[in-house]
């Protein structure tokens, strides 16, 4: 006979995102009303290697749905398996995965919900296979995980991608100058894909398709010539010219992949403007894409997520990650969900859709 659910875990890992606080509202709201006591752990896997948590009740959780960030905090330096640990200025990287598992099991979890990225899953399906009962909740804005269609907060990064070309469109047609908008996304296009077709740029450079400079060179110019005399490029900071390599800030081996990237905007903005002689500006988006209120659209689907991640617990099906298939809700393995990720294929709707309105992506075999 299974053992009824009576304590649950609850943490949100990696980058904060919109959408966050609606997902501990949907797994705490329902798990309350059946009876199971919910215990939020702060600041990601920090807090189960540091034995942080406090309990939730249905005061914490109300009226947070529309709340950025998240309540529990969070943290993208917190890998239990990957520990950083600082003695005399030198990092030494350690495995503390045992103390996670000894704190689960001390504060008499029966099971615990992980929400976040890839780093987060990888790390959640490491843990079910050490004993843990997990159940993950995929969150990125940068919509990388195979396994479902959509991630929450990838709406939201995308709303507040297209806001801010609609306002340097009107700068730059008011100044004759090319505008370039870097946007987040790491190895994956997507926020620079979607967020440029709904913000109208003229250019996107994401790093499934590496471009070549004199494409870019003439696009900008060739609307220069038809009177069109401003250009709106929309660039992922992980996207890099044909042969060229990636722009980085700086590495940080705290993290799971120690590379920050950035600085890419910069780069094409200098570039543009020396070869082309046409005045051009930047923007870096940066942090603005992961802040503030979640949109309609990431609200519901984070409480869907949320009450499906709370019916896999009680149904005890762990090792297992909720995800959007379609217009429903589904679950996978954590070893599927993991395995693979999700990049722009160059015959991906969108950039078909983008190709046919005169997008150029920096590629003249497209």
């Amino acid at each position: 006979m299974k053992t009824k659910i009576k304590r649950i875990g609850i943490l949100t890992g990696g980058g904060d995102c919109p959408g966050l606080n609606a997902v501990i509202r949907g797994v705490t709201k329902p798990a309350h009303d059946n009876g199971i006591s919910v215990f939020g752990i702060l600041d990601g896997f920090e807090g189960l290697v540091n034995g942080k948590t406090i309990e939730l009740y249905n005061k914490d959780v109300s009226g947070i749905l529309g709340k950025g960030g998240t309540i529990l905090g969070s943290s993208n330096k917190g890998d239990p398996f990957h520990w950083p640990e600082e003695t005399n200025g030198k990092i030494k990287i350690v495995d503390r995965s045992k103390e996670a598992l000894k704190n689960y099991d001390g504060w008499g979890l029966d099971a615990l919900v992980a929400i976040g990225g890839d780093g987060t899953m990888n790390i959640a399906h490491k843990m079910s296979l050490m004993g843990m009962n997990i159940v993950g909740v995929p969150k990125t804005i940068d919509n990388d995980l195979e396994a479902t269609d959509l991630t929450f907060g990838h709406d939201s990064a995308v709303y507040v991608v297209s806001e801010a070309l609609d306002r340097l469109h009107t700068t730059a047609s008011a100044h004759h100058r090319v505008m370039v908008c870097e946007v987040m996304g790491r190895y994956a296009g997507w926020i620079a894909l979607n967020g440029g077709i709904a913000g109208g740029a003229d250019i996107i450079l994401i790093p499934e398709i590496p471009f070549n400079w004199n494409t870019v060179y003439e696009k900008v110019l060739q609307r220069n010539m038809r009177g069109k005399r401003f250009s709106l490029v929309c660039v992922a900071e992980g996207a890099r010219p044909k042969n060229g390599s990636l722009i980085t800030k700086a590495k940080d081996k705290r993290r799971t992949d120690p590379i920050q990237l950035g600085g890419i905007g910069e780069y094409v903005a200098k570039m543009i403007s020396s070869n082309t002689g046409l005045e051009t500006r930047t923007t870096v988006l940066g942090h603005l894409q992961r802040g503030g209120s979640p949109t309609p659209f990431d609200r519901i689907l984070s409480t869907k997520f949320g009450t499906n991640a709370i019916q896999l617990v009680m149904k005890r099906q762990f090792g297992r990650m909720v995800a959007l298939k379609g217009s429903e809700i589904i679950s996978v393995k954590l070893a599927n969900a993991i395995s693979k990720q999700k990049l722009v294929k160059q015959k991906d709707q969108a950039v078909l859709a983008a190709l046919s309105v005169g997008v150029s992506f920096g590629s003249e075999k497209l």
